[in-house]
Order: structure tokens, then sequence, then C-alpha cells
């Protein structure tokens, strides 16, 4: 009987096959209980405004930030969580009130909210998410969109209980 081998080669097809799959380019971390905690990114707390209002959008829409939130460990879908999200738009910067706003997760874990255009500040069209209720981590996400025309971007939390 022979044994199968894989080679080096295979592997690296493998894995890229793997990370293409998840969508974001990167594989989540497991650990062997369940679901790893999402850690902070840096830069991702830069011009956050505390206690931002839960709004139905911000402006005047056109661009769709969306996304899901999750326990670590089991990674059970949680409901009723506060993402505070903020970006420099068509309509204002990073630093402005009227650039912020909150949403809550539905029972799903899913959350979404409409805001106008995210255009590059510094180089980069990217937008800023937070939770921070104190009843899991805070955490602060700030996603890259692949090119400045996109329309939609979304960011995943896994939270871990505080």
């Amino acid at each position: 009987m022979t044994k199968a081998r894989i080679g080096r080669r295979t592997l690296m097809k493998t894995g890229a096959a793997t990370l293409m799959a998840t969508g974001t380019g990167l594989m989540s971390p497991v650990w062997a209980q369940g679901l790893a905690p999402t850690e902070t990114m840096r830069g991702g707390s830069n011009n956050y405004l505390p206690g931002a209002p839960i709004v139905e959008r911000i402006g005047g829409g056109g661009f769709l930030m969306s996304g899901t939130v999750r326990r670590a460990g089991d990674g059970a879908p949680l409901e009723g969580i506060r993402i505070q999200i903020w970006a420099h738009t068509t309509e204002g910067f990073e630093r402005d009130p009227h650039s912020h706003g909150a949403t809550l997760t539905n029972a799903d874990g899913e959350f979404q909210l409409e805001m106008p255009q995210i255009v590059p500040a510094f180089g980069q069209p990217h937008a800023h998410l937070a939770y921070d209720s104190g009843t899991f981590e805070t955490v602060f996400l700030r996603p890259v969109m692949t090119s400045p025309r996109d329309t939609s971007l979304s960011a995943h939390f896994v939270l871990k209980p505080a």
C-alpha cells in the first residue's frame, strides 16, 4: 500500500483556496474549544466619538456597511449588539459627529447601516466600526475597501465576554 504525500505546492494551493473562500483573504483563527475573539485593529479607534446615536441611516446614504457579530467560543450569533460606524465620506470627515451612527444586530447577529459613499482618507478608502458596550471586550475595526468605487463593505466581530 502506497502512502499519499501532499507536496508543498499542493499545500500552498489548498491554503490559498481556503483564504479565497473566506472572502476576506484572512482565515479566522480557531481555538480547539471554538471560535477565537476578534482582536482590535490598530488605528480602529481613530476619531471615535463615544455614544454615537442609533440611527436609521447616516446622511443621505448610498453606501452599505454590513457585518455580523458572534460570541467567541461557540460562534453563536448575538442579537441586540450595538455597533458604531463612522468614516470619511462624500458628506463629511471621520471626526464630524454627523459622520457617526450606530445600529443594532438582529436575531441572526447581522447588522447593516446605509451611509454616504466612503472616500479615501490618507490614501485608503476605509470605515471604522466599534463594539464598546461593556458586556464583551471592546473591539475597534478598520476594514479597507478594495476600490474607492465599491458601494459596500462588511466587517465581522467575534466578541469575548468582558
